[in-house]
């Protein structure tokens, strides 16, 4: 007779082989629908298993539409809007965790309540700022605004920051270290987890951001992946949309961020564990 253990072990492989195998079916069968001919296309056979390899789909995309180009200009928005994000939110963190000043917890609070906003609420004041400054069809209302520091990225890291011992400070300002000598040699090492962890939350945002862009970019020269795979929708005279190679960007869109997950999950479970290792003091 069986073990039951090892039972209970086969049953849950099984399950997990299932599930794993459901979450990855609309995966596969985008990847049928990018291989798939202009010709299964215009008839929509396509099948959930890739039948057909056309690999000149990938080719056609980048010569005649513009995925390089979309391309080039989510990786300049995503890279700046990353080091934004992480530069701006430990600064701010720092100062909240190891400066105490008058009032810093009040503020401290003001900023979480920030978090509260929807969205919605800001978007038409911001766009009237922007207009105003003559930002609009530029990358800068999509990259400035990181560098002012996310509340909830502030949040994690100053939670982080909390747990490491203040002798360290001390000691180096017994050398003769001041704040930013500080914060850059010893505060920006010790937090590399939970900034890694920002860059990733920043750059599955990012990444796939379409309302910024759908807001502020006219000039589809300029235009992100993520607003440039719409764009490939858009056809005129009731014609079919060349679905293969829309499936084709939206895999540029999607396997970044499947694989940054991939590497980096260990940094999101270590913010995770952070975000609450600390109580508002």
């Amino acid at each position: 007779m069986s073990n039951p253990s090892t039972v209970e072990k086969t049953i849950s492989y099984i399950f997990l082989i299932l599930v794993g195998v459901l979450l990855a079916s609309p995966f596969l069968y985008m990847i049928s629908i990018a291989l798939a001919s202009d010709a299964t296309t215009v008839k929509s056979a396509f099948t959930f298993i890739p039948m057909e390899f056309q690999w000149s789909n990938f080719y056609t995309i980048f010569t005649n539409n513009n995925l390089g180009t979309y391309l080039k200009n989510s990786i300049i928005i995503t890279v700046f809007t990353i080091i934004g994000s992480v530069l701006s939110a430990s600064i701010v963190s720092y100062g909240f965790a190891r400066i105490k000043a008058k009032g810093s917890r009040f503020l401290f609070i003001v900023l979480l309540s920030t978090m509260m906003i929807p969205g919605e609420v800001t978007m038409v004041p911001q766009f009237i700022i922007f207009r105003h400054l003559d930002w609009i069809n530029t990358f800068y209302p999509l990259i400035v605004p990181s560098f002012f520091a996310g509340a909830f990225n502030v949040f994690l890291i100053r939670q982080f920051v909390m747990s490491i011992p203040k002798s360290l400070d001390e000691a180096a300002m017994i050398d003769g270290m001041g704040h930013p000598g500080i914060y850059w040699k010893i505060i920006m090492p010790l937090t590399y987890p939970i900034l890694a962890a920002i860059a990733i939350f920043s750059f599955s945002y990012n990444w796939g951001n379409f309302m910024g862009p759908l807001i502020y970019i006219n000039d589809p020269e300029k235009m992100p992946l993520a607003l440039g795979v719409q764009l490939l929708t858009t056809v005129g005279g009731g014609q079919m949309p060349p679905w293969n190679l829309v499936m084709i960007a939206s895999l540029f869109l999607t396997i970044p961020m499947v694989l940054v997950y991939l590497f980096g999950q260990r940094y999101v479970y270590e913010a995770n564990i952070s975000g609450g290792s600390s109580g508002i003091k």
